[in-house]
C-alpha cells in the first residue's frame, strides 16, 4: 500500500491527528482526500473535500458513504477522551459511543469500497489499548474494546483483501490533552509515521517514541502470537 493516487478518508479531521493525516496524505501524493468532521473546514488545496460526520449519526455515516464512490483508505481517526473515574456510566457510554461504535459504524459503511479497491483501515488508538490510564479510564476502554474491534476485523476481512492496521500512540500535542505536563509528540510526527507504518504493511503501528518503545516486545511477544493463533480458527472452525 502507497498513498500516492489513492483515495482517501480521514475522521476527526480538522484538527489534532486527523488534520494532520489529511496534510501527509496530500504531501505524499494522494488524488483525493476526504477530511470528514462534524465541523468539516474549507482547505486550500483542491484535492481535499470536506465531508461532514458525526460518527455518531447512521443518517450521516450513510450520507458520507454515497458522497464518497470509491475509497482505497479509511482513517478512523475522531475520538473523544473526557477524565472521569467510572462512577457514572453515561461517561462511559460516550466513548464508547464515539471510539466504539462509530469506529465500527463507519468501517461498515465503507467496506462495500474498500473491498472493490482491496484497500486498508487504520484504526487511531493509543497506549491506553494496551494499559490502561486511570485519569481517564473510560477513554481506556473504550479503545481496548477498539482494539480488539481491530483485530477481529483484520482476521475476517484478510479473505477479501482489506488490510487493518491499529496505530497506538502515545501522548501526542493535541487540544485532548494541552494541558497535561507531561512529554508529548507533535500530531505531524505521529502522522508521518502512521503512514509510515500503513505503507510498510505493520499491523499494529506505534508512532511516536514512547510507544516505539514497546514495539519490538510486541511484536514478538505471547500476545501477538495468541492473536495469529487465534486468527487460525477461521481456518479450523466452520463458522454457520
Amino acid at each position: 500500500m502507497t498513498i500516492t493516487d489513492t483515495t482517501v478518508l480521514v475522521t476527526g479531521a480538522n484538527r489534532g491527528i486527523g488534520q494532520a493525516l489529511v496534510e501527509e496524505a496530500l504531501r505524499r501524493g494522494a488524488k483525493r482526500v476526504y477530511a470528514a468532521a462534524r465541523r468539516p473546514v474549507a482547505h486550500p488545496d483542491g484535492r481535499v473535500t470536506p465531508v461532514t460526520l458525526d460518527v455518531t449519526s447512521e443518517e450521516q455515516v450513510q450520507a458520507a458513504a454515497q458522497i464518497v464512490a470509491s475509497l482505497d483508505v479509511l482513517i478512523n481517526n475522531a475520538g473523544i477522551a473526557l477524565p472521569d473515574d467510572l462512577s457514572d456510566p453515561s461517561a462511559l457510554e460516550q466513548h464508547l459511543a464515539v471510539n466504539l461504535f462509530g469506529t465500527y459504524r463507519v468501517t461498515q459503511a465503507f467496506l462495500p469500497a474498500l473491498t472493490r479497491s482491496q484497500g486498508a483501515i487504520v484504526n487511531v488508538l493509543s497506549l491506553a489499548s494496551l494499559a490502561t490510564v486511570p485519569i481517564t479510564p473510560a477513554y481506556a476502554v473504550s479503545k481496548a474494546a477498539a482494539f480488539s474491534l481491530s483485530q477481529s476485523l483484520r482476521a475476517l476481512l484478510a479473505r477479501q483483501g482489506v488490510t487493518v492496521h491499529a496505530a497506538l500512540p502515545g501522548p501526542v500535542d493535541t487540544d485532548m490533552i494541552r494541558d497535561w505536563d507531561i512529554p508529548k509528540t507533535s500530531p505531524a510526527s505521529v502522522a508521518r509515521a502512521i503512514v509510515d507504518g500503513l505503507e510498510n504493511g505493520e499491523d499494529d503501528i506505534f508512532p511516536d517514541p514512547m510507544s516505539a518503545a514497546l514495539a519490538e516486545s510486541w511484536r514478538n511477544g505471547a500476545v501477538k502470537a495468541l492473536e495469529r493463533q487465534n486468527s487460525a480458527l477461521l481456518d479450523a472452525v466452520p463458522v454457520n
